[in-house]
């Protein structure tokens, strides 16, 4: 009786032949078509790409675990546009419950819009195959409920219980292990962003302003830009996962960035994967399709990391001979093999409680994407749930021990993208091995709570040396991060730190001229006979052990509990602002931000008008100062000249009490004009001088401006 309650599964093989006739969705009467597959609205296949072919031929074999025939096959048509959204070309549905079974059919597919449905789009040609396995599922529910009449004694109602039970467990095993072995990649590609050369220029200045696209599947990275040039220089590394063990193609797009207009297309090219060996360095020089010039990149195929997804009961860091090889893997002695590998952590996703109903029964159908860097896994679904159980166990390797692991819950939706749940971001040096948590979940800003906890516990393993090396070297990049946006309140947030980080300069300066002004004797004498310590006495070397000492004394303020970090943690400003005081804070930052530009244009501007005789006067004021202070340093020891100015300040106050602070550097810069008063006051149009017997260069000080004003005023009337 238990062997006939095995469950109900179907082996469907698909062979995608080919496609007939098929729409045109790009300028040059072509199209790039794919295929995908969906069942329940999940895609559980994706054609490769074929360019330019309106009759393309694919030839490729899927075969697929089905657990009911009532959901059809949905196959759609997609032109691929890198950097851009695919544009659709047609869907079709396969009705399974018509297919024969043992017997291979050839069928044909007419493509339509549900949109337009009287346009013909083409078609696609399959061979399909639907092949019954381990028994018929209905048939073995209509025998247990036969059985339960038939038999009125208890053993019986037990078999049945036990044959659902070991039905839907080996139902959960089947799919789980499908859904494992489809996101675990079987190698790494790493790609360096070299340079390209002689661009087609896109600008009206001749020149261009290039970045880079990469696409790999599902797997993206876009460059930086470089400003106006045609042969960019980029020194960029990225990893890209490698799912196929026969390799993939990598589509590259160069563009060139248009601000408040559409980005202009450059060029394409492609690297086929398969044809390059693994574990060595390739140098590709591609040339551009559609476009001039020629691409430089290094790519380096490397073998699969220690990545996988398991059970809980299956758990490599709970068996002591594997724990003890991977401790010695990470071990001191072996600090400098594999500089990359530098650690390996462990997540279990236990459960979550509480979590928020997406759908409008009341319930939600949860999963969870664990992320660290670019490394992706998630669960599997567990429907009309608030309470989930996964129960999984995810291994990565740690390429740096900075990352920050992101345990993120998604509601999944058939038809749509999936609902935001909830999140958790974990720093891996704040992690403690082997504590079992409950982490509340927050929002995608990570700046306030959402509903619900998740109970996870995580394990960290990782060499202290290569962690340090590593440091060292660039951060690894999102493979594509979002195009940032003008946002009032973070606007109004990252004003408010640079103000905090000034006003902390502008306390400090404050405390010094304090200790100038005698404020506080005791302090000011304390401050002097330091200083003249300190100078006296300095050497190069004590520059990093001020610095040495600084942290040494924040760390014992940390030992004694007296923290002050918290103080300098930027929290979010809960309070429900009306919309005038809202509009009044963001006046006062632009207010703000606009003085503070003004001031250092000015100062920068100054200098530079110095330097350039914009008035002589001050500029040979300049040079006799210079002139003075080259002598006094090639006479005078630094030590000197420092002691001096510092006594000299200490004792000014001492001299003189009424005597106003002032700086002498600055007071000679506000004599000197910025290019703004420059061109408000032409200091070199003499038919404006008023006493032109005392000008005696080109930069005339004495000017009319009255009559200069009249004359521009008749000027713009004319």
């Amino acid at each position: 009786f238990l062997s006939s309650c095995r469950p109900g599964m179907y082996q469907l093989d698909i062979v995608l032949k080919k496609g007939n006739n098929l729409a045109i969705r790009d300028r040059g009467g072509t199209s790039d078509p794919y295929v995908k597959f969906k069942i329940a609205g999940k895609e559980i296949f994706r054609s490769k790409t074929i360019h330019k072919n309106l009759n393309p031929v694919w030839d490729e074999k899927v075969s697929l675990l089905v657990e009911s025939l009532r959901e059809p096959l949905y196959v759609k048509v997609f032109d691929y546009d890198f950097g851009l959204q695919d544009d659709f070309m047609g869907s079709a549905y396969l009705h399974l419950e018509s297919l024969e079974h043992q017997r291979t059919l050839d069928v044909t597919l007419d493509l339509k819009d549900p949109h337009y449905p009287n346009h013909d789009l083409g078609s696609l040609e399959l061979a399909v195959t639907l092949i019954p396995k381990e028994g018929d599922f209905r048939e073995a529910t209509m025998l247990m409920r036969r059985s339960w009449k038939r038999s009125s004694k208890v053993i019986t109602a037990l078999c049945v219980w036990v044959c659902v039970f070991v039905t839907l467990q080996y139902q959960s095993l089947r799919l789980s292990d499908v859904h494992r072995k489809a996101q675990l990649w079987r190698g790494i590609v790493s790609i360096r962003l070299i340079e390209a050369r002689h661009l087609q220029p896109m600008d009206a200045n001749g020149l261009s302003d290039p970045y880079v696209k990469f696409r790999m599947g599902d797997q993206k990275y876009r460059s930086k830009t470089i400003p106006k040039t045609l042969n960019p220089q980029w020194r960029e590394q990225f990893d890209f996962h490698l799912y196929d063990e026969q390799g993939g193609f990598i589509d590259i797009t160069i563009w060139d960035k248009d601000v408040g207009k559409k980005d202009d297309f450059m060029g394409r090219c492609q690297v086929d994967l398969s044809v390059l060996s693994k574990e060595c360095t390739h140098r590709l020089d591609l040339p551009l399709e559609e476009g001039e010039g020629t691409l430089v990149l290094l790519v380096t195929l490397t073998a699969s990391a220690a990545v996988s997804i398991a059970d809980l009961s299956v758990n490599i860091l709970d068996d002591p001979h594997e724990r003890k090889e991977i401790l010695h893997r990470y071990s001191l002695l072996r600090s400098f093999h594999n500089i990359k590998d530098v650690g390996l952590v462990q997540v279990k996703v236990i459960r979550a409680e509480g979590l928020m109903a997406a759908d409008v029964t009341g319930k939600s159908d949860p999963f969870c994407v664990v992320e660290l860097s670019n490394d992706r896994l998630q669960t599997h679904t567990v429907y009309k749930n608030l309470n989930p159980e996964w129960n999984k166990v995810f291994t990565f390797n740690v390429k740096d021990i900075h990352s920050v692991l992101e345990v993120t819950v998604y509601d999944e939706d058939r038809d749509r993208s999936a609902d935001f749940l909830g999140k958790v971001a974990i720093p891996l040096l704040n992690i403690q091995n082997g504590e079992r948590k409950a982490y509340a979940l927050k929002s995608k800003e990570l700046t306030g709570p959402t509903k619900g906890v998740i109970f996870l516990e995580i394990d960290v393993i990782y060499n202290v040396v290569k962690a340090g090396m590593r440091t060292l070297i660039p951060i690894e990049q999102k493979y594509i991060e979002d195009e940032p946006r003008v946002s009032k309140q973070l606007l109004l947030q990252n004003f408010n730190r640079v103000r905090r980080c000034i006003m902390l300069l502008i306390n400090v300066g404050c405390y010094i001229n304090s200790c100038f002004e005698w404020e506080s004797p005791q302090r000011s004498i304390c401050a002097f006979l330091l200083f003249v310590l300190v100078v006296w006495n300095f050497e190069l070397y004590m520059v990093p052990l001020v610095l040495l000492m600084l942290l040494a004394w924040n760390y014992i303020l940390i030992a004694l509990g007296k923290d002050t970090r918290h103080g300098d943690v930027v929290s979010s400003d809960s309070e429900r602002k009306g919309f005038m005081n809202k509009l009044y804070a963001i006046q006062d930052v632009c207010i703000s931000v606009q003085n503070a530009l003004d001031e250092v244009a000015s100062c920068g501007e100054r200098i530079k008008n110095t330097f350039n005789w914009t008035v002589p006067f001050l500029s040979w004021l300049s040079i006799v100062a210079l002139c003075a202070a080259t002598l006094a340093v090639y006479f005078i020891p630094l030590r000197y000249i420092v002691l001096a100015w510092g006594v000299n300040k200490f004792t000014k106050k001492l001299r003189d009490p009424y005597s106003i602070d002032n700086n002498e550097l600055l007071d000679f810069l506000s004599r000197v004009p910025s290019d703004v008063q420059v061109v408000g006051i032409p200091y070199n149009i003499h038919p404006y001088c008023k006493l032109p017997q005392y000008c005696n260069s080109d930069n005339c000080m004495y000017l009319d401006l009255a009559k200069f004003q009249n004359d521009v005023i008749s000027d713009v009337k004319s």
